[in-house]
């Protein structure tokens, strides 16, 4: 289904028409070879950031587009529609540099142009084994040692582990609690990263998950984002963006199974009449496609407070929780449609609803969504 949407300006056209083509041409016939053999697809996220869309959000100065929230979000969604782990990765990617292109020195900003170039891809370690939701419990260590901070700790389900080229690391310079936590920024090639085997994932099996063992790894000084006691902050702030990424994500997942599902209910004959002809399946598929208009508009609502420099927490938080269950819903009813045929891979509805799971869980598990949300109420 073509897609009706207002942009702000004739470039954020180009940029979708860019991505639609890019989608495709490298994303949509690739997408079952990656999944089966569960590569990541690093030249796949090159050429993405070649193309100038790994950087929409960030400064031109650094290499970036320079385009609004309501702009990436949509690149996101139509990525999303052809290979959802790619769009992922570029949200996460994009997570990664908002560190140092938000805080850093400006030492650290000469890094951006390869960050946002897609030259040196980025890693978000936050999450550890004991601790997900309870981000200001982590307990990964950083101990100064002059110029130099040494890292010890372990974080988990980090996606790009395996593949990153630099790590944001989420680690513990002073004493309990948010202030206590600060943020540095790493090479892969640091002695002491070590990431471990890939998770064995119900889906994204091209974008694998792992967790990386901090063993005594020195980190220059000068790679401390925001100065000590900071991390914490900046981690929040980041976190608030990469919901609208994925809540884009989720609707460009939930837009492609709704397609798929039309598309197979048009064709498929059932008492001499085709099946989206039935009200039972009709009425579904309508139910279907309101939910993801009025998740899109859910998500560009946020995106475009964001872009107009007022708060857009709370707004992020409710597109990130309605989006992601709508596309649980919206592929799980997908798979409903076709019956049998869903159930097996040779339809890529039982793939969608896989890979729909995870992102009620990213950037904030959706109880943490209306944690965030009925706090606000409160204080309201």
């Amino acid at each position: 289904m073509t897609v009706d949407r207002i942009l702000p300006s004739d470039e954020a056209r180009d940029l979708l028409d860019l991505a639609t083509e890019i989608a495709d041409r490298e994303l949509a016939p690739k997408v079952t070879g990656y999944e089966g053999r569960a590569e990541f697809p690093r030249e796949v996220l090159r050429t993405l950031g070649r193309a100038g869309l790994l950087g929409l959000p960030y400064p031109e100065e650094y290499g970036g587009a320079a385009q609004p929230y309501e702009v990436y979000v949509q690149v996101l969604e139509i990525l999303a529609s052809r290979w959802l782990a790619v769009a992922e990765a570029v949200s996460v990617h994009t997570l990664s540099c908002y560190p140092v292109a938000q805080f850093g020195t400006v030492e650290q900003r000469k890094l951006l142009p390869d960050m946002i170039g897609g030259e040196l891809l980025g890693a978000y370690c936050l999450t550890e084994p004991q601790g997900g939701s309870d981000a200001a419990a982590l307990t990964t260590k950083a101990v100064r040692d002059g110029d130099a901070y040494v890292v010890t700790g372990t974080k988990a389900w980090i996606t790009h582990a395996r593949s990153a080229d630099f790590y944001n690391i989420f680690c513990r310079t002073g004493g309990p609690g948010p202030a206590g936590i600060s943020c540095l920024v790493a090479d892969r090639n640091t002695p002491g990263i070590e990431p471990q085997a890939p998770e064995r994932t119900m889906g994204l099996h091209s974008s694998p998950v792992a967790q990386i063992a901090f063993d005594g790894a020195r980190v220059p000084a000068e790679r401390l984002v925001g100065g000590e006691g900071k991390g914490f902050t900046i981690a929040m702030s980041a976190l608030d963006s990469g919901r609208l990424g994925i809540a884009a994500c989720a609707v460009g997942l939930a837009q492609a199974a709704l397609d798929y599902a039309v598309g197979y209910a048009k064709q498929r004959q059932q008492f001499g009449r085709a099946v989206i002809d039935f009200q039972g399946l009709g009425f579904l598929l309508a139910e279907n496609a309101t939910q993801i208009s009025a998740a899109r508009a859910l998500l560009l609502s946020a995106a475009r407070l964001r872009d107009a420099g007022r708060p857009y927490a709370v707004e992020a938080a409710k597109a990130k929780l309605f989006a992601t269950d709508m596309a649980m819903r919206v592929t799980t009813d997908a798979v409903q449609v076709l019956g049998g045929a869903g159930y097996v891979a040779d339809h890529p509805v039982e793939r969608y609803m896989r890979e729909a799971k995870v992102l009620q869980i990213v950037e904030g598990t959706n109880q943490i969504q209306r944690l965030v949300i009925s706090r606000a109420l409160s204080k309201g």
